[in-house]
């Protein structure tokens, strides 16, 4: 069964693909231990945010979450997220993407131990540039990652895909 991926954006104050969006997260939760964001907090977040997603249709028109980044005005990332059957085909080094060409800056925190975002980040282009200790609520620290140039990522979505 063959499926088509569309990229989407889902504008401030919008609910749509909220469900779809926590329970993602809910699954890379409890099969990886992150996104350890509650409830209530990830919906206002969500609703506050600017939504990019990927979404597949199969031929019987049913739909599935692929990734999403939702981010802030200023390009702060609040959350990236890519199914685990997704990953490593470019929809997270793409969602980021769409926010640098919607953004000044990207930037985000990664938690200190989650090597596989910060091999990610820096894949990207990304730069620590501090770590703040006991910044989660499980008082784990954390890494303020910016992306330093907005043609940094362009450059090397160039190299990924042949654009």
């Amino acid at each position: 069964m063959s499926a088509t991926v569309e990229k989407r954006v889902v504008p401030p104050g919008s609910q749509e693909y909220l469900e779809e969006a926590w329970q993602l997260k809910e699954r890379i939760r409890e099969e990886e231990g992150l996104l350890k964001q509650r409830r209530g907090f990830f919906s206002d977040a969500y609703r506050r945010a600017r939504v990019y997603l990927f979404v597949t249709t199969d031929a019987a028109g049913e739909e599935e979450l692929v990734g999403f980044a939702a981010t802030r005005r200023d390009g702060y990332l609040l959350f990236l997220a890519v199914d685990p059957e997704y990953r490593g085909e470019g929809f997270g080094e793409r969602l980021v993407g769409q926010v640098a060409d919607d953004a000044e800056t990207v930037s985000c925190h990664a938690r200190a131990s989650n090597q596989n975002a910060l091999d990610f980040y820096r894949h990207l282009g990304f730069s620590i540039e501090r770590q703040i200790d006991n910044y989660y609520e499980d008082g784990e620290g954390a890494y303020y990652l910016r992306l330093g140039d907005r043609s940094t990522l362009r450059d090397r979505l160039s190299d990924v895909f042949g654009r």
